[in-house]
């Protein structure tokens, strides 16, 4: 389907934070978009081992499933000083360099405070080289389609933010469900060659408003009343390396 293009382009650079909107982003053959999930923060020991980075369950961290508080942070980061900047109503509250120990212990003791309701044990800053804190184990890209959002939306009669969905790529020509179509099939997106592997089963997450953190709508049961599951979007993996810029046309 050619007349499909890429609308929008996102990383999170910090598991359950704020996105960062790209115009550009060059990808490599089985990996995420750069600095995509390069961070987590944990809620309670999880045994992970830096030196030997593995996957752990969404639940191990905080994150917007059961932590909708965060949706009220706006985040930056700065990825030349791999520098975290968290700014609350409207005002700077804490900033720190993720890869050094006082960094990282500024933005755990804003943490603490901030999500002490929520907390299993002292919040701490992860990182992996080479590691992504993805909902699954395997390196991949997310994919919305924009069309099933305004779906979603008839739906549920309302308007729906597309960024509740946390996705990699938002691709608007697509007709509503294609993506699923789409399984174990390839696409050109860009200048890069993925491979649809997976479809995405939503979670609680998506009932978060992005901007407000209020919990305001019941998307998977939506989903699973009105088109019999709780799926929204793929995942993909690279399978051949390039750029993907805005407009750039998906093809598949």
């Amino acid at each position: 389907m050619a007349d499909a293009a890429v609308q929008s382009i996102y990383r999170y650079p910090v598991k359950g934070l704020s996105p960062d909107p790209l115009a550009k982003v060059s990808l490599t053959v089985g990996g995420t978009l750069p600095a995509d999930r390069l961070y987590a923060i944990e809620n309670g020991p999880t045994g992970f081992d830096p030196a030997h980075p593995a996957y752990f369950p969404k639940q191990r961290f905080l994150m917007l499933m059961r932590n909708e508080r965060l949706a009220a942070l706006k985040t930056d980061y700065d990825e030349a000083r791999h520098t975290l900047t968290i700014r609350h109503d409207g005002r700077e509250a804490a900033r720190g360099d993720l890869r050094t120990a006082e960094g990282r212990a500024n933005i755990e003791a804003f943490m603490a405070a901030f999500c002490a309701d929520d907390l299993k044990g002292p919040p701490k800053v992860l990182y992996g080289d080479g590691h992504s804190f993805s909902d699954v184990a395997r390196k991949v890209v997310s994919i919305i389609n924009l069309a099933s959002v305004a779906a979603v939306e008839t739906a549920i009669g309302r308007p729906v933010d597309p960024l509740r969905f946390r996705a990699n790529l938002y691709v608007t020509g697509w007709p509503a469900w294609h993506e699923f179509d789409l399984l174990e099939r390839e696409l050109t997106v860009g200048g890069v060659q993925l491979k649809v592997v997976k479809r995405i089963v939503r979670c609680a997450a998506t009932n978060v408003d992005p901007q407000t953190g209020a919990r305001d709508m019941e998307i998977p049961p939506t989903l699973m009343r009105t088109v019999n599951h709780m799926d929204c979007g793929v995942y993909a993996e690279v399978i051949g390396a390039g750029d993907i810029a805005i407009g750039d046309a998906v093809r598949d």
